[in-house]
């Protein structure tokens, strides 16, 4: 057996992540993000055929606070993002560095074999984990 020579998704991504559902409000959405520590939250899927959305301070920030939006009455759906890029967990971090560059985003979902989210990358965590052959 061989012995895996590069850094891949799995070996820095955070892992557990935290879901929301669509319909939750951005209230709910703060007060996840507050008690866990994150910056984003993963938003489910509603069904085998439907796309990852993401939400994200930022977009809180942007949609909710800077426009004086009501928190209480504006859903998770109307400001997220979606459908979000993912990657496997087991891609080599420069492809995964590559991909995010490509399309100018920050951070993606990393997902297992069945596509079940198993984690959370960002570009800060690749390049700090970043090892030359």
């Amino acid at each position: 057996m061989t012995e895996k020579s590069y850094v891949s998704v799995s070996d820095i991504m955070t892992p557990n992540v935290k879901t929301i559902g669509r319909v939750a409000t951005i209230a709910e959405a703060i007060d996840i993000i507050r008690d866990e520590g994150v910056s984003s939250l993963i938003v489910e899927r509603h069904d085998e055929s439907d796309e990852f959305g993401m939400l994200t301070i930022r977009d809180i920030a942007r949609e909710v606070v800077a426009t004086d939006r009501p928190a209480m009455r504006t859903s998770v759906y109307e400001i997220m993002t979606k459908p979000v890029l993912t990657v496997a967990s087991e891609m080599n971090i420069k492809y995964a560095v590559r991909l995010l560059v490509r399309y100018a985003v920050s951070r993606a979902v990393v997902v297992d074999h069945e596509r079940n989210p198993i984690g959370i990358i960002t570009l800060r965590d690749m390049v700090l984990g970043y090892k030359e052959d």
